[in-house]
């Protein structure tokens, strides 16, 4: 069965002039830029996990959600995948692009030399591994970059510091001990917003609805030799490239996949109208996650 593009399309009630956008994270997140450059004036709601964000937008509490989808330095983010597949009522309506400039934050006073521990994300870490590795700090994980600056400030930690991006030091009262600690100038998270129903494009800012469409799928195929190789034949006939793919357990057979796509054309063209027509002959399942314009990076 495959859900319909233009099911995205449509043209509900308009919503009001302020979104109430949700995120994972604390205030100064990255989640949270993600939601300031999509938006006009959106109302960004924090929450505690991914999965809280798929709730909030499922059950209609906030308007939108946007959520990290893939990193240029660490791949995809793949427990968005798999909530995408289970909360199959959720679309991705649009999608940024953001730069991830990382900085060392402490309490004020406190100095490079007096820093013993070093907290954030995994990803932030890794992203700042070379810098880390300069001095004998101890490294730890926490839940989140701008979580980390805040556990900090809280607690009065002397002795600490957190990698978030450097706009968070001001809302925590932090210092920036020092910026840039990223490795590599091409650092950048792609950030999905979701919705279940179409938003209307005067809440988006202009450059989230720049550039070419694209349409992300996700599909099953039946356990036997050559399937996938056909279906992916399906796109390849009709010169239409697939500028991501990648599998995912089904959760719900053991050993078997879902493949996840990202094509970049409108599914209302005649060729991508036939090749999606062509998969779902081949295919078991098929369905259209989401019609939306790439994301813009300068």
């Amino acid at each position: 069965m495959v859900s319909s593009a233009s099911g995205t399309r449509s043209n509900p009630e308009p919503l009001p002039a302020s979104p109430r956008v949700a995120f994972q994270g604390e205030p100064g997140a990255f989640s949270e830029e993600g939601v300031l450059s999509a938006f006009v004036a959106p109302r960004a709601v924090a929450l505690p996990t991914w999965r809280a964000v798929f709730e909030a937008v499922h059950d209609g509490s906030v308007d939108a959600g946007v959520v990290p989808i893939e990193r240029s330095s660490g791949g995809s983010v793949r427990e968005i995948y798999d909530l995408l597949f289970k909360f199959d009522e959720i679309r991705i309506m649009a999608e940024v692009s953001v730069p991830v400039r990382l900085a060392l934050l402490a309490l004020p006073g406190q100095t490079l030399d007096q820093i013993e521990r070093v907290y954030s994300i995994a990803q932030a870490l890794d992203q700042a591994d070379e810098f880390l590795r300069s001095r004998p700090w101890q490294v730890m994980t926490s839940y989140n970059t701008a979580g980390a600056a805040k556990s900090i400030a809280d607690k009065s930690e002397l002795g600490a510091a957190a990698v978030a991006s450097a706009r968070v030091a001001p809302l925590y009262g932090l210092d920036v001990l020092a910026d840039d600690i990223q490795t590599g100038a091409a650092n950048w998270t792609r950030f999905a917003v979701l919705a279940r129903e179409q938003l209307p494009e005067a809440m988006f800012a202009p450059a989230t609805l720049a550039g070419p469409m694209k349409t992300t799928l996700v599909w099953a195929v039946r356990n036997v030799p050559g399937s996938l190789y056909r279906c992916l034949g399906c796109f390849a006939e009709r010169k239409i490239n697939l500028s991501r793919l990648e599998s995912r357990p089904s959760r719900g057979v053991r050993w078997e996949y879902v493949f996840w796509a990202d094509m970049d054309a409108d599914p209302e063209a005649p060729d991508c109208a036939a090749a999606l027509a062509s998969l779902l002959r081949e295919a078991v399942m098929v369905r259209v996650a989401g019609v939306y314009h790439r994301a813009a990076e300068d």
